[in-house]
Parts: structure tokens; sequence; C-alpha cells
């Protein structure tokens, strides 16, 4: 996968996978209705759900290549509509839902895996709280930092006049940007490693055939 990534390429690429996407859901959907889908060999159910956690992580590492080239652009995507922009939290899903739509679509859970599954609800609630909290505070604190304006009536007439003050505008501004860039980077990638492992972490809860009903739900 080719590291020259802007949003044309990103977009380009989304388009495939979502064709690839459909392809996979089709042949989810196909097994779940087949009436011997019990009787099917486990690790032939488990490789397809493999291969499409497979296609779900090459969405990830494209993604976290255009975040190295233009993170902020993935707060706003222009692939995706504005109804889905408004569900986007950090970029992406709020890992918790993994589990509502576990709760809301997969039946017959054992008690072992409602227990598993709440107590993992708690856990990835108070992660996606530390990254609210936490990280997001270190984003508004860049944001406090004396915007361009100030920069500028910092230096008063010189920034207008001197070369010397128009450079040194130039490095605080490109200060500024490069800890917010950095900040927001950081923020991305917490979020997208929390959705990969709340996805990872249900697949270990349920069994083949819950698995199936979890990603055509997804």
């Amino acid at each position: 996968m080719s590291s020259n990534w802007n949003s044309s390429s990103f977009q380009l690429f989304f388009e495939g996978w979502l064709v690839r996407q459909e392809h996979y859901l089709d042949e989810l959907t196909t097994t779940i209705t087949e009436s011997n889908i019990y009787e099917k060999h486990d690790s032939d159910l488990r490789d397809l759900i493999e291969r499409v956690l497979a296609h779900y992580q090459q969405y990830y590492e494209a993604k976290s290549l255009l975040s190295k080239q233009d993170v902020f652009i993935l707060f706003s995507p222009v692939w995706f509509s504005t109804l889905e922009k408004s569900f986007l939290w950090i970029t992406g899903f709020r890992p918790c839902l993994a589990i509502r739509i576990v709760n809301n679509s997969v039946n017959e859970l054992s008690e072992e895996q409602v227990e598993k599954l709440d107590k993992l609800r708690r856990e990835i609630k108070g992660e996606e709280k530390e990254l609210d909290e936490d990280l997001l505070i270190r984003i508004q604190e860049s944001l406090a930092a004396p915007p361009f304006s100030d920069i500028a009536r910092r230096f008063g007439r010189v920034v207008m006049s001197d070369d010397n003050g128009r450079r040194r505008r130039r490095h605080k501004e490109e200060e500024f940007m490069g800890m917010l860039t950095s900040d927001m980077e950081v923020l991305v990638k917490g979020a997208d490693f929390l959705r990969m492992k709340i996805t990872l972490k249900v697949i270990e809860i349920l069994n083949s055939v819950h698995c199936q009903v979890f990603y055509c739900c997804w």
C-alpha cells in the first residue's frame, strides 16, 4: 500500500473498499440464511470472519496513512454523507456501539457471554471517557494558544514591514499548527485503536454464527 495518500486517492480506495464490503456482506448473509449453518465446519466460518476482519484492518491502515498526510480531513471526510458525518466520534464510530449492535441483533447469548460483554462495555466506556477528557483537553489547550491574529499583534507593525518579523510570525504559526496536528494524530490513532480493540474482543466472546450476524449488522 502506497504511503503517498491524499483525500482523492483515499476516496478511490474507499469506493473500492465499499464494493468489496458488499461482496463480504452477501457472503455472510447467504451463509446465515442457509438452513445448515450450524452444521458447517467452524473453521470454515472462522475463515470467512478472518477475511472480513482483514478487510476492516485494511481500511484502518489506509486511514492511518492519510492521517499522516492530512489528519484534519478525517474529521469531515468528503467520502461520507452529511448524515454519516453527524454520527462520527473522533473520525469513526463510537466503540461502545459494537456492544449495542450485539445486544440488539444477536440472539441466544449465554449468561457467560452476556456478563463478558457487559464487562467489556464498562471497560471500553472508561477508555472512551479517557479519550474524551484527557486527549480532547490537549486539543483544547492547543486551541487556547495565541491565535494567529494575537501573534501578529504581538509583533506589531514590524510584522507587516519587516522581513525578520514576518519570518518570526510564520515560525510561530507553523509551530502552532504542528502542535495541533500532532495532537489530532494522537487522538485519531487512540480512537481507531479502541475501535479495533472492541471489535476483536467481541469476536473472542461470540461464537462463529454470532460473529456472522454481528458483521451483517455492523
